[in-house]
């Protein structure tokens, strides 16, 4: 297939009529087709539908450090849960704080612990004046709406196929003591599906930062959301900050919310003794202790990360069709044109695609004019400004099969709309 850009304009003329044609029957179907979000599927959230039985009035609520589940207490979490998350990640029991049912309230909770009591003995973030952010882009939104929130400086900084630039991080890091932290997706990053390199995890062990209350925001969010049979492995972050006497320098974050139910599942975080002590003097005012009921649903039903595991096979068995359908299609539809390029994860929730320099709002106002939600261009930026106008997170976990595939179709058909008429009109 000849590159748009080698053809003359007469053919690029006939290609855009054609696809025009084809772009009106779409949209005059009427479609309301959803990817905006990396959601799992009601097939998906039909998978842990057993464990809503796992809990009856013959439930014995008693566990090991909690005589009665169903009353106040346990602000660290109850130790069964404690100890499954400590599996998960790869830490000691004392370095996990279990909490509620959002990893992403628990990393908004950790930036206002250091805005308002500070760390490592420095001033709280909020009275030191201009402070910035480190922020890999593309990213995930909800990172840059935290920091954006509380009124931090973001700093885009360029990922590469092993993670960020580590080169601009550690020269930003070490330089500039206004600097207080980063968010890093290392394993599966959302949206490009890119897992973190070793040396990538050692440089970030190994920075020497400015700030002496510097922090790593280390969401693993995709910590075991692999969907093929060659998952990436990704260095445990804790392992390496032990061997260089930096263990306060990362919290790590992850939940079950995309393993049993977003918005009913449970998480956690694991950092240094030193922050659990600094983030449970302000949980002690917060909450007399997180839904406890949840935390026994889960360990009751997984047993132990054997049995979490099996259940993220269980996963794999949806997802990993939808991944294969979205990149073959992207393969089929817009290879040899020159027009855009696309990642193939192997896990995680998202496929990233770039199209052509400035046409990534366009085809996401084609797609949603013709029925098709796709997350907001620019959104995998901070401040939702993409400087180049190319990134768009597709997101194929929430639609149904036959769905995902007719808004697959829309979406490749809006790409070389956009791709032509910019070519066309240049």
């Amino acid at each position: 297939m000849p590159q748009y850009s080698s053809m003359d304009k007469n053919t690029l003329l006939e290609e855009y009529r054609k696809l025009s044609d084809t772009y009106a029957e779409y949209k005059a179907q009427g479609l309301s087709l959803n990817m905006a979000r990396g959601k799992p599927g009601a097939q998906q959230l039909d998978l842990s539908n057993d464990m809503l039985n796992v809990l009856t009035s013959e439930t014995s609520f008693e566990t090991i450090d909690c005589p009665d589940c169903r009353n106040y207490g346990g602000l660290a979490g109850i130790e069964e849960a404690r100890r499954l998350f400590a599996e998960l990640m790869g830490v000691e029991e004392k370095n996990v704080f279990v909490g509620g049912n959002s990893s992403l309230n628990m990393m908004f909770d950790t930036i206002a612990c250091m805005m308002e009591r500070g760390c490592s003995g420095e001033k709280p973030w909020n009275q030191q004046g201009h402070i910035k952010f480190l922020c890999p882009a593309p990213g995930y939104d909800r990172h840059f709406g935290v920091t954006q929130y509380f009124g931090i400086e973001m700093i885009p900084v360029p990922m590469t196929e092993n993670g960020p630039d580590m080169d601009q991080v550690e020269k930003l890091v070490a330089n500039d003591a206004s600097v207080k932290g980063i968010w890093c997706t290392p394993k599966y990053s959302n949206p490009q599906g890119i897992t973190y390199s070793d040396e990538t995890v050692k440089r970030f062990a190994a920075l020497n930062p400015a700030a002496k209350d510097f922090r790593i925001m280390w969401d693993n969010a995709y910590i075991i959301h692999d969907i093929n049979g060659t998952p990436d492995h990704l260095l445990n972050i804790f392992d390496e900050v032990r061997k260089t006497g930096k263990e306060d320098m990362v919290f790590e974050f992850c939940s079950t919310s995309k393993i049993t139910f977003p918005g009913s599942g449970v998480a956690a975080l694991a950092a240094s003794e030193a922050n659990i002590k600094n983030l449970s003097e302000r949980y002690q005012f917060q909450t007399i202790g997180h839904d406890k009921l949840n935390m026994l649903r889960h360990v009751l039903y997984f047993k132990n990360l054997d049995g979490l595991m099996a259940h993220m096979q269980k996963h794999r068995a949806v997802l990993e069709p939808r991944f294969n359908m979205v990149t073959d299609t992207l393969d089929k539809e817009l290879s040899g044109y020159g027009i855009a390029k696309w990642t193939k994860p192997n896990g995680g929730y998202f496929v990233s695609v770039d199209v052509m320099d400035g046409c990534a709002k366009k085809v996401v106002q084609l797609c949603k004019e013709a029925g098709v939600i796709l997350t907001g261009a620019g959104a995998t930026y901070p401040y939702g400004s993409d400087p180049k106008d190319s990134n768009i997170r597709v997101a194929p976990t929430y639609p149904p099969l036959e769905e995902l595939e007719k808004a697959m179709a829309v979406f490749c058909i809006c790409v070389k709309l956009a791709a032509l008429e910019k070519i066309i009109n240049e």
